[in-house]
């Protein structure tokens, strides 16, 4: 029997399906295992690091290391699972919101990165913090 046999595979498959309906949202093992718990389908923390490697090992799901206080977020990837290189991302510092954007000027960034310093972004690395409009506009009110 293989590695996801038994009860574990209903296991990996409720947290597949949380990660399927969060979209291109990133999620945090925490808020994995609070859903489950919410929806009557526990799951232990350890089990669910377990699955997210295995799943992230298999190509389902992408892992982001975005700094040492936050730990790691995971995504699902869909077919087109190319998504997250073709991008960088934004974090909010405030209230921790990681942002997937697509911009021709940044495209512009990375494409003189290449050719002037011969430098290939990861963007699957590749992250700015700042303050988000939400947190800006609640900052100013204050």
């Amino acid at each position: 029997m293989g590695r996801t046999a038994g009860y574990k595979t209903k296991q990996r498959e409720y947290i597949l399906e949380y990660l399927r309906s969060c979209g291109t949202r990133h999620t945090t093992v925490g808020e994995i295992v609070r859903h489950l718990q919410d929806s009557g389908t526990p799951v232990g923390t350890a089990t669910v690091y377990r699955h997210l490697e295995q799943l992230v090992e298999d190509g389902a799901v992408r892992k982001y290391v975005l700094d040492e206080k936050c730990g790691a977020c995971y995504q699902f990837l869909p077919e087109q699972a190319e998504a997250c290189h073709e991008h960088f991302h934004l974090k909010c510092t405030c209230c921790g919101k990681l942002f997937h954007v697509s911009c021709t000027y940044l495209d512009q960034l990375n494409q003189h990165l290449l050719e002037h310093h011969g430098f290939n972004v990861d963007h699957t690395k590749t992250v700015l913090y700042g303050v988000c409009a939400d947190c800006a506009g609640t900052q100013e009110k204050h």
